[in-house]
């Protein structure tokens, strides 16, 4: 029964102190009861830690669609980061390009220009799809955790701790009303002290008033304490901006390392794609067309064909020579290639040959040599050493 009696009484001054606090907000929106002003530098710091919030947010939600633009894929990693699961690993855009484009060369063949080609551009895409993993991994361990951690945990309890200021400000405010009545009715009580009821009212007044002071006291100290509290809380924003710009600087980092990346993977597949064969092999690997030369490629003295398009086609001015005149000369691989029968010699990209030009052989193509083994190699594969 006495527990039950003091959880009583508790609910009651519980209720009693919100219809305070409700009655005190209300007057104050109406105009009807003053309001205590916190201080300016309070009021700039709770300003601070507002628009830190606001644009924390927008700045944290705008990266997440920037590292993952499938909406659908971050509510799944949501969803697995609410479970504190790991979410399972998926492949990404340039890695699933990359895999179509390996896929594709290897059914075209990797002894043609084409099919080889989609290869060195699905490996280098593959590659991008590693180094946009990477991105996202580091970018949101040391970027988008921190921010979300100011979030979910600094400025929550900012909040909660501003509210309490809130509350206590409501207090204090209501403690004051409750005072200057008291005062106001002594005041009427003692201008009527002719009558002994007269007299007991200005007692019972002067012991509200009494009452009213202490509670002034007691609010007062509290709504001092808190809001020292909600001031050191506020100071800490200074701090937190300094943090986020050590994590700024670090998805900076993160994005200069993936576009340099990126940029190097690329330039090493232009220069490849830029050095690739003239003569275009069919997948049969017996006839050959001539594709659009590029424009460095058409230089003074090197033999031009014109073909039923009425495009110029040229072929690398040094196979022309070795072509045209005996003896032999080393030639760096450009490609991989596969042998298609035993007359054929299989290359490997980068390796360094020995090429020769034997009469009556296809124009497109030298006799190679390996230590030992010898074997037909496609011209378009070849790059003469001086």
């Amino acid at each position: 029964m006495n527990i039950m009696d003091f959880n009583v009484k508790k609910l009651a001054a519980d209720a009693g102190t919100f219809l305070s606090r409700a009655v005190q907000f209300t007057e104050e929106k109406l105009g009807q009861a003053e309001k205590t002003e916190l201080d300016a530098h309070l009021e700039n710091l709770l300003s601070k830690a507002e628009c830190t919030k606001t644009w924390t947010e927008k700045i944290l939600k705008q990266t997440e669609v920037l590292l993952q633009p499938n909406p659908n894929a971050r509510i799944e990693e949501f969803v697995y980061e609410k479970l504190d699961r790991k979410a399972p690993s998926r492949i990404n855009n340039p890695e699933l390009l990359g895999q179509y484009m390996i896929d594709a060369g290897t059914e075209f063949g990797p002894g043609t220009a084409y099919g080889n080609a989609l290869i060195k551009c699905g490996e280098t895409q593959k590659r991008i799809g590693t180094a946009d993993r990477e991105l996202i991994q580091t970018s949101a361990l040391n970027f988008l955790t921190p921010l979300r951690n100011f979030i979910e945990g600094d400025y929550k309890t900012i909040a909660k701790e501003r509210k309490l200021l809130q509350n206590k400000r409501l207090d204090l405010d209501a403690a004051k009303t409750r005072l200057k009545k008291a005062k106001a009715a002594e005041t009427r009580a003692s201008q009527l002290n002719s009558a002994r009821l007269e007299g007991d009212n200005i007692m019972i007044w002067a012991e509200e008033v009494t009452k009213s002071e202490q509670e002034l006291r007691i609010t007062q100290s509290e709504f001092d304490r808190q809001a020292e509290i909600t001031r050191l809380l506020l100071e800490g924003i200074s701090s937190t901006h300094a943090h986020h710009l050590r994590c700024l600087n670090d998805f900076v980092e993160a994005q200069m390392t993936y576009y340099a990346q990126c940029y190097q993977y690329m330039l090493d597949l232009q220069k490849q794609l830029g050095s690739f064969p003239s003569n275009y092999h069919c997948n049969n690997n017996q006839t050959s067309v001539a594709p659009i030369p590029s424009a460095s490629s058409n230089v003074a003295g090197s033999p031009a064909l014109t073909s039923t398009s009425g495009l110029v086609m040229t072929s690398p001015p040094n196979l022309i020579d070795l072509k045209e005149c005996s003896g032999s000369r080393k030639a760096r691989v450009l490609y991989d290639y596969d042998a298609a029968n035993s007359s054929e010699l299989s290359l490997l990209a980068d390796e360094v040959i020995t090429v020769f030009s034997v009469v009556g052989m296809d124009s497109d193509w030298l006799m190679g040599e390996r230590g030992t083994q010898k074997g037909r190699v496609p011209i378009t594969y070849l790059e003469l050493l001086n």
